[in-house]
């Protein structure tokens, strides 16, 4: 069977005509607008966007901390109502391990909080998740002994342990510098193509989208409204300096700023 009869895998996320408001001392704000999408299983799904366009909000929706105003969520096809296991979130700098426990303890902790599973269980998750992050020769480490690449590897070895459907990753390299963020970039990639989870990530960075993601969903300015949702299966960083790599960077640069610079040239002409 060959790639264009091969059966898509099964949608696990679907997002459907989701319109996000939250309210500031002054106004009601709509965020996104008649959002659609679906997430399949395996996908590295992006949500790119600029600044504003509603995209952690979207992200905290998928999550369950945030009720569409019209709309709906749902997971294997259940209603997304709350927070739950199905749906890890995994932050900025992956500063939510717990710096007075080790590697092994991080781990574990959630699994003895949700007390999904018994704790021999647990303890078996806890050594495989680690096992399967590389990192069993660090599990009595502590988290500031170790590199951004190998927090990361923990933050997700503990969402994994818990089998979520999906990771939710909201600008996770946005504050680390160009070298440290590629470099973190190529360790996603590197611990997908060993576990192939399902992640829906969110970022400003027309590169990195291209980079880590297999498909992307490009958002309008705010409020977020969809404008493509384009595949970038084939681009990484063995084409990043190819033709095609650009021509995928310059479309949805275009997509993201067009009207933008249309709005500017046509005030230009006005003004002379």
């Amino acid at each position: 069977m060959d790639a264009s009869t091969r059966a898509m895998p099964p949608v696990l996320l679907e997002v459907n005509g989701v319109t996000l408001q939250y309210k500031t001392p002054r106004h009601l704000v709509t965020a996104t607008y008649q959002v659609d999408f679906s997430v399949h299983q395996g996908d590295r799904y992006i949500i790119l966007g600029p600044s504003g366009c509603g995209k952690s909000t979207l992200l905290k929706a998928v999550g369950g901390f945030m009720p569409p105003v019209e709309g709906s969520i749902r997971i294997r096809g259940r209603e997304v109502d709350a927070p739950g296991p199905d749906r890890m979130m995994v932050f900025q700098e992956f500063e939510q391990l717990m710096p007075w426990k080790t590697v092994y303890q991080n781990v574990l902790f959630p699994m003895k909080v949700t007390r999904k599973f018994t704790r021999a269980e647990a303890l078996a998750r806890t050594e495989t998740a680690i096992e399967k992050v590389k990192l069993t020769k660090f599990r009595d480490v502590y988290p500031h002994m170790l590199s951004g690449g190998m927090k990361m590897r923990v933050a997700i070895a503990r969402a994994m342990a818990l089998e979520p459907d999906i990771l939710l990753m909201d600008e996770p390299f946005a504050a680390l510098d160009a070298i440290t963020r590629r470099a973190m970039q190529q360790d996603l990639l590197a611990l997908w193509d060993q576990l192939h989870f399902t992640v829906l990530f969110v970022t400003h960075s027309i590169q990195e989208a291209i980079l880590v993601g297999s498909r992307i969903l490009v958002l309008s300015p705010h409020p977020g409204r969809v404008r493509a949702e384009l595949d970038a299966s084939k681009l990484d960083f063995s084409n990043v300096d190819m033709p095609e790599f650009g021509a995928m960077s310059k479309r949805i640069h275009n997509l993201l700023f067009g009207d933008e610079h249309h709005r500017a040239g046509s005030h230009k002409e006005a003004t002379h």
